[in-house]
């Protein structure tokens, strides 16, 4: 069976292992990286009805004690109102540090089961199950975990690195294209900002055709998780270099924000902020010229070209609030060509006159 195996060390040292059957089989492997005697299954209702009973299944045959949580499906759950129930379910059911967590389902559950993992008792061990192509190629490796506030997305959380990611690659062929085209918004990211060859790769496929090639698929999860890898290695907790992962995800989580976390997919609106930027910077002199048209072309082929309401000038409000923020100023990620990516700092006017349009 078609598998991929890579190593993650970071404050905590991993494996993500990436193919077919991981679900079914996924008991075994949890065993050997915890002694804990019971698990809290998490994940939203959309993902449990169709893999929650295999994976706990699985877990018991192991010989977990299981016990299972679900919460409403969408990027509207991923809020403190979810994670104090969740804190509340585990103190219901007696779980103690030395028990674990196991978060089923796409990068809203990963994000926020890691958050309850790393706050609950003071931190306690969790795994990663992702289920969606965008938790597999990003959200589920690396350690960022939060959940959302009425100012911003991400704005509360933790780095807290899992005990272990399977990212069953079978879970892909139940995802409707939305959610597919969805997790390809990170995929071209991880092109743009370190890998020239994945982004040509991605230049000779549609969506329809990749999503058919199951190996060349798994192949480009493999790849974008060892991009991944190796940042997280060198900056884990987002001092340098870490920041490159973030290539449109200022303008996108304004995007998001502005839709109300319901409009508007995450890899659509990263997709949209990647363009916005290599737009401006490209008018501005600093990038590659034919830049921008390249990038929309190649997210054109995945169907992640679409439109928006506000204008990029409308969004620096909402950017205030970023993450990337520091004092006065806010890092921008600016690829100068494909494959090549970095932080530029701009005080918060600066910012506010690059985003106006000509």
């Amino acid at each position: 069976m078609l598998q991929r195996k890579i190593n993650v060390k970071a404050s905590g040292v991993y494996d993500v292992l990436i193919g077919g059957g991981l679900i079914d089989s996924c008991g075994s492997y949890v065993r050997d990286v915890t002694k804990a005697a019971k698990i809290a299954l998490i994940s939203d209702d959309n993902v449990d009805a169709l893999y929650g009973g295999r994976a706990a299944d699985s877990l018991e045959k192991a010989g977990f004690s299981v016990c299972r949580y679900v919460f409403p499906h969408g990027e509207a759950s991923k809020n403190s109102e979810t994670l104090i129930k969740i804190w509340d379910f585990l103190c219901e059911n007696h779980f103690t540090r030395t028990d674990c967590l196991a978060a089923l389902g796409g990068g809203v559950t990963g994000d926020i089961t890691g958050f309850a993992a790393a706050s609950y008792l003071r931190g306690i061990d969790f795994v990663q199950m992702p289920t969606s192509l965008l938790a597999q190629v990003d959200s589920s490796v690396g350690g960022k975990t939060g959940i959302d506030l009425a100012g911003g997305k991400n704005l509360v959380g933790a780095f807290k690195q899992p005990k272990l990611v399977l990212a069953d690659t079978d879970t892909l062929d139940t995802l409707t294209d939305e959610f597919f085209i969805d997790g390809m918004g990170e995929v071209v990211k991880y092109g743009m900002i370190k890998s020239a060859p994945l982004f040509e790769k991605l230049e000779g496929y549609t969506a329809d055709k990749l999503r058919a090639d199951k190996e060349a698929l798994t192949d480009i999860i493999a790849e974008c998780v060892s991009i991944k890898r190796d940042v997280v290695e060198a900056d884990e907790h987002e001092k340098g270099e870490r920041m490159l992962l973030n290539f449109g995800h200022t303008l996108g989580h304004s995007i998001e924000q502005y839709y109300g976390y319901t409009g508007i997919s995450h890899g659509m609106a990263v997709a949209k902020g990647m363009e916005m930027i290599t737009s401006i910077a490209e008018k501005r002199g600093m990038c590659a010229k034919g830049l921008s048209a390249r990038l929309t072309e190649c997210l054109e082929r995945y169907r992640l070209d679409k439109d928006v309401e506000p204008l990029p000038s409308e969004l620096g409000k909402a950017c205030l609030n970023d993450k990337k923020r520091d004092g006065g100023n806010i890092n921008i990620i600016i690829c100068s060509d494909v494959g090549r990516s970095s932080a530029v700092k701009m005080t918060v006017g600066d910012f506010t006159e690059f985003l106006k349009q000509d």
